[in-house]
């Protein structure tokens, strides 16, 4: 039986392209803040912070009173500006109000570790509606689970370029089973290449992965297109074979991410998972939203199967030749 029929997934995508079309993908990194305490009321400071068109975010640490940052340093890094300093407070911080000022006007996350002299690790995750935090003491292993879960979550649902492609997909499976297929390939390769990379036990350059990762999306779209003109290709006919393969360079792009965010020492296994497992409920919350979409859309609107699925096709790989683009462009002028 296929999916729905294909019209009504084809407006709800042409539909959620039409919000994101403008949007590079993950222009959004989240922020790091981490605070290495020496004692009591001495820290190091490291400040890292996304750069946006080559200005890096206005966002700076406030401590309670009777601290005094000091910054020592600044180096610029691809996408990135990361600032060095010291914290030195007159008593213990811990449990008082700090704010990484400039949050609030920002579309960015931002992640809050503070690392005791033992080793141990409390980790945030601020939003820009909740910039302020209590300094917190080492926390618990569900403390640390539900903070990169909610950053996995945050970054496949603001990954443009992952989820074009997970649509690309769903346009092309047809039948439940298959996209029950194709989605566990797909997550199963990028879990092991996420896994594989964040652990360092595979190097590989994120730049041409990105501009590859655009390539797929790229391939995707022309397969969709050539579907809407009758023609079967190497995709729609293996779908899950394809989406593994794929899914493999994907993973690598999540890496990135995580390896960004960075991952406490002592709790690597958790924070892994947990980043994981946020990933996977985001794109299973996207096809669920397409999916309860269609369902309406196909009770009110009739749309020629052909045109939408044409028009879909047009728009994902608009956006994906831009990306692959703009990402080899970067290359070859780096």
């Amino acid at each position: 039986m296929r999916l729905l029929r294909r019209a009504p997934w084809l407006l709800l995508v042409l539909a959620w392209l039409g919000t994101v079309g403008r949007v590079q993908a993950h222009e959004v990194r989240p922020a790091y803040l981490e605070l290495r305490a020496r004692s009591e009321t001495r820290f190091e400071m490291m400040l890292k912070l996304p750069a946006l068109g080559g200005r890096p975010l206005q966002v700076r640490l406030d401590m309670p009173e009777g601290c005094r940052v000091e910054q020592t340093g600044a180096q610029d890094t691809p996408g990135a500006v990361v600032i060095v300093g010291r914290v030195t407070c007159t008593a213990a911080p811990y449990g008082r109000t700090a704010r990484l000022a400039g949050l609030q006007n920002t579309l960015t996350d931002a992640l809050v570790r503070v690392v005791q002299p033992s080793g141990e690790v409390a980790t945030l995750r601020l939003t820009p509606d909740n910039p302020d935090f209590a300094v917190p003491r080492p926390t618990s292993r569900l403390d640390v689970f539900r903070t990169y879960g909610a950053l996995g979550v945050e970054h496949i649902l603001t990954g443009f370029d992952h989820l074009a492609f997970v649509a690309g997909l769903l346009l092309l499976v047809g039948s439940f089973r298959r996209l029950l297929a194709t989605v566990t390939a797909f997550t199963l390769a990028h879990s092991l290449t996420l896994s594989a990379a964040t652990l360092g036990l595979i190097h590989v350059p994120q730049a041409p992965v990105e501009a590859l990762i655009a390539l797929s999306i790229l391939l995707v779209a022309v397969e969709v297109v050539a579907l809407s003109q009758g023609t079967v290709g190497p995709i729609a006919r293996h779908p899950a074979r394809i989406a593994f393969t794929f899914g493999l360079l994907h993973g690598l792009g999540f890496a990135a991410a995580l390896r960004e965010a960075g991952l406490p020492s002592q709790e690597i296994p958790v924070s892994l998972l947990a980043f994981n497992l946020g990933v996977e409920a985001g794109q299973i919350a996207f096809i669920l939203t397409l999916t309860a979409g269609a369902f309406v859309l196909q009770r009110v609107v009739r749309t020629p199967r052909a045109t939408a699925l044409r028009l879909a096709g047009y728009a994902i790989g608009g956006m994906a030749a831009f990306w692959f683009i703009d990402r080899v462009s970067a290359i070859l002028l780096a």
